[in-house]
């Protein structure tokens, strides 16, 4: 039985591709400046009450 339309698939555009390999790169680096972000935060968290003690030193 004969199929209506072709079966090869088109090829995308640069602006297609361009937008893609954005996406591709941009998921990881969003992922990655997240975990960073957070460790430093995390990092100044726990930290915090070290430095308080150091400025409280320095004062007397």
């Amino acid at each position: 039985m004969a199929q209506g339309g072709s079966t090869m698939a088109e090829e995308p555009t640069w602006g297609e591709l361009l937008l893609t390999l954005f996406l591709i790169a941009a998921v990881p680096t969003v992922v990655g400046g997240a975990i960073v972000l957070s460790l430093v935060a995390l990092f100044m968290w726990v930290t915090a009450p070290l430095r308080r003690r150091r400025r409280r030193n320095k004062a007397a």
